[in-house]
Order: C-alpha cells, then structure tokens, then sequence
C-alpha cells in the first residue's frame, strides 16, 4: 500500500480524515514538526496525518498569564511571543533535536504529547502542571474539548493529564491553553567542583531541602563536564555540581550566599553562563556523542540515583551518566557493544527494581526501539488500565498504533 501523507487546514478536515481512517481501518501516524520522530517506539502505520497547518497563538493575555495556541505552533514562536512580555513557559521544554538527531521545528503540541520537562521541573512542576485544556479529535473522528482558562475549573476527571505523555495514542490536539510564568529578573548558579557521584546528590538534596528556593540542581560527573560548553565546567577539577538561584538580584545574591555558608565556596555562574549551562542541561548535549551509544533515561529515588548509576556501572563499564532534578533525573550513555543486544534494558530494570523508579529507552536505532519496550513496562493491573483507556478513546486503534506499547 503506497502511504498517503493528509494535511488537513482546520479541524474539520482532520475530523473527517480521522473518521476516514477509523472506518476503512487505516492506522494514522500523527506528525506536526516531527522533531521527536524518534522518540518512543516506531508506529506501525499505514498513513500520515500532517497537521502542521493547524498552527498560530489564537489568545494571550500577558495580565492573566494565559496563552492559548493551536498545536502545531512551533516552541520558537511560542517562546518569541512570550519573550516580549518577559513571560516564560516554567516548565522549562527541553530542545532534543541534537540528541535526536532532528533537523525539524519543535512544536507546542508535540512538546505537551511527550509531557516534556526541563531543569525547572523539581520547582515548577511538570509540562502537565501547566496544561489548562484543550480541544481534540479523538480515534472516532469526534472532536471534544476538556478543561478551559483558569486552573481551578476541573470537575470530575482531569483529561489535560490524561493527555500529556500520551504520544497521540489517544486524541490528536488541535489547541491547546497553558498557564505561563512571569520571567526571573535575573538568575546565578553556584558551581562546586570535584565531588563524587555519592557526594553531590546529597549535597544537591541538602540545598533544595533549604528555605532558598533553588530551581536547577543538576551534576555533571567528570567525563560529561569536560564536554561542556561552559568554560567553568570543563576547566574545573573533576565534576561540577550546578545550583541554580532565580528571582529578583538582591535575593539571588544573598541567597548565594547562604547556600556558599552552608555547602562550601565554588565558582559563580552569571546570567548568561547560567542559562547556558541549564539550556545544554536541558538538551542533554555533553551526552550527545557517537552514533553506536545509546541512551536511557532514568528516574530513580533521588536519594538512591548514585547507587543505581554504580550499580549498573558493575555491569555495563561503558555506562556514562549526568544527574539532572536533585538525582530524580538521571540520563544514562552505554556503547553498543557493551550494552548488547537489549541496548542494557535486562541490567538496567534490573537495578531500577531494586530501588523503584521506572527506565525508558530514548536514544537508539528503530530496529532496537521495535524490539525492546522502551518505556517502563506495566503490571498486569496498569496495562489492563491502559487498555481501556485506548479502547475508549481510540476503538480502532489507529491514532499512533505501536508508539508506546507493542500492539496499540
């Protein structure tokens, strides 16, 4: 069958070819940029559904920290628009284009679809937690709305959750309103250099645990730092251990100060250096290296993150970390040799079981991403709840067939 790429140009047409799909029976591969491709599990489709056209910030209004936009809006101009008021998205959307190889736009929909969270996520909270509601089509072809322009305005159950980190398995997202975030007057990371692994999380555990609001607490260990474009990073002794410190300067620079008191003196990161560090934080760039490595995401028990990373170091010699999230976060890098024929996933759930955390697979060629489960996989109980989620939204299972799990 040769695919057909359909390009609706406002919702009604993407009903229709929805509804066309759902009764000849014609899985659909949704795409807006396309710039996460190659994340999750290859679809097993017949068809593309490009919605690229249903784009453009339909309200913003800075007064009530609101933007409501349609999916297929690339971050760039969300982000542009938002820039003008000193406004942000706090959630803080990672750009993984280098880590995945992606040359496409970035959109508001996909960034929502993957529930993609930066540094700020430990403070802020999740891409989820800002996600006030949405229009959608589900896999009938029959178009829904839920949640709306403030945040106390959920009865019964909250579907803008529900939606966020399903991969558009469940309803393609036409528009979409987010609460956003005033701007930090200015922001400062403290950088101390040369801990060990089972030194700096307790120490970024320790200072997230202050009164001094710190809102990125990430450590690069020694190989991961010296691949950094931040000059202080790579020069420094060892591995780094970055504290970031957000808000007006005066309460920036004593809290600075407090934090040096209380953890010990190290460099300081201005402005520009700090949202440097954060950005290839976010983007996960001093990992991006060879094309035969791939790369785990993991999120342990913050506490016990060193153990697990050592514990699959006893196995897999290769293993190459960065600890993002105070530890709750951590992205693994494994040779290919070395990892075998499961990429590390048999090693790597293995220590993740002993502590509790859940694994996913993000980086690796589509023949290894068809094969092996990608993400965490589910109890008996979760999977069956799964799968009547799919089956009400989705009977006919052609929204993204086979992105997160084998078989739907």
């Amino acid at each position: 069958m040769t695919m057909i790429v359909l390009r609706p140009s406002n919702d009604a047409e993407a009903q229709d070819m929805i509804g066309w799909a759902m009764a000849e029976n014609h899985p659909l591969e949704i795409v807006a940029g396309g710039s996460k491709r190659a994340l999750g599990r290859p679809p097993r489709t017949d068809h593309q559904l490009d919605v690229s056209r249903l784009s453009g910030i339909v309200d913003y209004e800075p007064a009530e920290l609101v933007m409501t936009a349609r999916a297929a809006t690339p971050m760039a101009d969300i982000q542009r628009q938002l820039a003008d008021q000193q406004q942000m998205l706090a959630f803080e959307p990672p750009d993984w284009r280098k880590l995945l190889a992606s040359n496409a736009e970035p959109t508001l929909g996909g960034v929502l679809a993957c529930n993609l969270s930066g540094p700020r996520r430990l403070r802020a909270g999740a891409a989820r937690d800002f996600f006030l509601g949405f229009a959608a089509i589900n896999g009938r072809g029959d178009a829904w709305k839920a949640g709306g322009k403030v945040v106390k305005n959920v009865t019964g159950y909250d579907m803008c959750k529900l939606q966020a980190g399903a991969f558009g398995t469940l309803s393609l997202l036409t528009e979409v309103t987010l609460k956003v975030m005033p701007k930090p007057e200015t922001s400062c990371t403290l950088l101390l250099h040369g801990l060990a692994d089972d030194i700096a999380i307790p120490t970024m555990l320790r200072a997230l645990n202050t009164p001094h609001e710190v809102s990125g607490a990430a450590h690069l260990p020694s190989p991961a730092a010296r691949r950094s474009s931040v000059d202080a990073v790579a020069n420094g002794l060892g591995g780094a251990t970055a504290l970031r410190l957000e808000g007006p300067p005066p309460s920036v620079i004593y809290r600075a100060a407090e934090l040096e008191k209380l953890l010990g003196h190290g460099d300081r990161l201005d402005a520009a250096a700090s949202e440097r560090l954060w950005t290839e934080i976010a983007s996960v760039e001093s990992l991006v290296a060879g094309r035969e490595r791939y790369l785990w995401r993991l999120c342990p028990t913050p506490a016990r993150a060193g153990a697990v990373v050592q514990a699959i170091r006893a196995r897999l010699a290769s293993a190459d970390a960065l600890f993002d999230w105070g530890g709750g976060l951590v992205w693994l890098n494994l040779d290919a040799e070395d990892a075998g024929p499961d990429g590390g996933a048999a090693i790597i759930r293995a220590a993740m079981g002993q502590i509790g955390g859940h694994a996913m697979l993000v980086v690796a060629p589509e023949a290894l991403r068809a094969t092996t489960p990608v993400f965490e996989p589910a109890s008996a109980t979760i999977d069956a709840l799964q799968c009547r989620i799919k089956q009400g939204f989705d009977p006919g299972g052609i929204l993204n067939p086979g992105r997160m799990w084998e078989g739907r």
